[in-house]
Protein backbone atom coordinates (compact mmCIF):
# COMPACT_ATOMS: atom_id res chain seq x y z
CA UNK A 1 0.00 0.00 0.00
CA UNK A 2 1.24 3.50 -0.84
CA UNK A 3 2.51 5.52 2.12
CA UNK A 4 -0.08 8.32 1.93
CA UNK A 5 -2.87 5.73 1.90
CA UNK A 6 -1.39 4.09 5.01
CA UNK A 7 -1.28 7.49 6.72
CA UNK A 8 -4.88 8.04 5.65
CA UNK A 9 -5.98 4.67 7.02
CA UNK A 10 -4.23 5.24 10.36
CA UNK A 11 -5.75 8.73 10.68
CA UNK A 12 -9.22 7.35 9.93
CA UNK A 13 -8.80 4.63 12.54
CA UNK A 14 -7.55 7.16 15.11
CA UNK A 15 -10.53 9.39 14.36
CA UNK A 16 -12.90 6.44 14.80
CA UNK A 17 -11.22 5.64 18.14
CA UNK A 18 -11.44 9.27 19.21
CA UNK A 19 -15.15 9.41 18.38
CA UNK A 20 -15.62 6.05 20.11
CA UNK A 21 -13.98 7.38 23.25
CA UNK A 22 -15.91 10.64 23.15
CA UNK A 23 -19.35 9.12 22.53
CA UNK A 24 -19.00 5.81 24.42
CA UNK A 25 -22.03 6.60 26.60
CA UNK A 26 -24.39 7.40 23.69
CA UNK A 27 -24.75 4.44 21.29
CA UNK A 28 -26.60 6.30 18.52
CA UNK A 29 -24.02 9.09 18.43
CA UNK A 30 -21.25 6.49 18.57
CA UNK A 31 -22.51 4.69 15.48
CA UNK A 32 -23.16 7.94 13.60
CA UNK A 33 -19.74 9.44 14.41
CA UNK A 34 -17.34 6.48 14.54
CA UNK A 35 -19.01 4.44 11.80
CA UNK A 36 -18.01 6.45 8.71
CA UNK A 37 -14.26 6.73 9.44
CA UNK A 38 -14.16 3.06 10.39
CA UNK A 39 -15.96 2.01 7.20
CA UNK A 40 -13.70 4.21 5.10
CA UNK A 41 -10.60 2.66 6.71
CA UNK A 42 -11.96 -0.80 5.91
CA UNK A 43 -12.71 0.28 2.34
CA UNK A 44 -9.12 1.55 1.99
CA UNK A 45 -7.77 -1.74 3.31
CA UNK A 46 -9.88 -3.59 0.73
CA UNK A 47 -8.52 -1.36 -2.04
CA UNK A 48 -11.74 0.36 -3.02
CA UNK A 49 -10.96 3.19 -5.42
CA UNK A 50 -13.25 5.94 -4.17
CA UNK A 51 -12.49 5.52 -0.47
CA UNK A 52 -9.73 8.14 -0.37
CA UNK A 53 -11.93 10.68 -2.16
CA UNK A 54 -14.84 10.13 0.20
CA UNK A 55 -12.52 10.29 3.21
CA UNK A 56 -11.45 13.75 2.05
CA UNK A 57 -15.05 14.84 1.55
CA UNK A 58 -16.13 13.59 4.98
CA UNK A 59 -13.05 15.17 6.57
CA UNK A 60 -14.33 18.60 5.58
CA UNK A 61 -17.40 17.97 7.72
CA UNK A 62 -15.31 16.58 10.59
CA UNK A 63 -13.12 19.68 10.40
CA UNK A 64 -16.17 21.94 10.58
CA UNK A 65 -17.52 19.98 13.52
CA UNK A 66 -14.19 20.22 15.33
CA UNK A 67 -13.97 23.98 14.79
CA UNK A 68 -17.53 24.45 16.03
CA UNK A 69 -16.85 22.38 19.16
CA UNK A 70 -13.51 24.10 19.83
CA UNK A 71 -15.17 27.52 19.70
CA UNK A 72 -18.07 26.61 21.97
CA UNK A 73 -16.50 24.27 24.55
CA UNK A 74 -13.68 24.57 27.02
CA UNK A 75 -11.34 22.33 28.98
CA UNK A 76 -10.92 18.71 27.94
CA UNK A 77 -13.77 18.99 25.44
CA UNK A 78 -11.75 21.63 23.59
CA UNK A 79 -8.77 19.26 23.48
CA UNK A 80 -11.09 16.60 22.03
CA UNK A 81 -12.23 19.08 19.36
CA UNK A 82 -8.67 20.13 18.54
CA UNK A 83 -7.70 16.48 18.08
CA UNK A 84 -10.60 16.11 15.62
CA UNK A 85 -9.36 19.18 13.73
CA UNK A 86 -5.80 17.84 13.50
CA UNK A 87 -6.91 14.38 12.36
CA UNK A 88 -9.29 15.83 9.77
CA UNK A 89 -6.49 17.98 8.34
CA UNK A 90 -4.25 14.92 8.13
CA UNK A 91 -7.05 13.05 6.35
CA UNK A 92 -7.56 15.87 3.84
CA UNK A 93 -3.82 16.05 3.16
CA UNK A 94 -3.35 12.30 2.84
CA UNK A 95 -6.40 11.84 0.64
CA UNK A 96 -5.22 14.62 -1.68
CA UNK A 97 -1.55 13.65 -1.79
CA UNK A 98 -1.74 11.35 -4.81
CA UNK A 99 -3.55 13.90 -6.96
CA UNK A 100 -1.32 16.75 -5.84
CA UNK A 101 1.78 14.71 -6.62
CA UNK A 102 0.43 13.80 -10.05
CA UNK A 103 -0.52 17.40 -10.80
CA UNK A 104 2.50 19.25 -9.44
CA UNK A 105 5.19 16.57 -9.36
CA UNK A 106 8.06 16.80 -11.78
CA UNK A 107 7.34 14.79 -14.90
CA UNK A 108 10.13 12.86 -16.58
CA UNK A 109 11.05 14.08 -20.03
CA UNK A 110 9.47 17.52 -19.84
CA UNK A 111 11.44 20.72 -19.33
CA UNK A 112 10.68 22.67 -16.16
CA UNK A 113 8.72 25.55 -17.69
CA UNK A 114 6.46 23.65 -20.12
CA UNK A 115 2.79 22.87 -19.52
Amino acid sequence: MIRHLRVLMVALLLLALLFGWGFHDRPAALIFSAGPPLMLAIALALGMRGAAFWAGVFALGWFSYGVMEAWTLGGSARAFALAIIVLSLIIVGASSWGGMKARFGRQVGKPKGSA
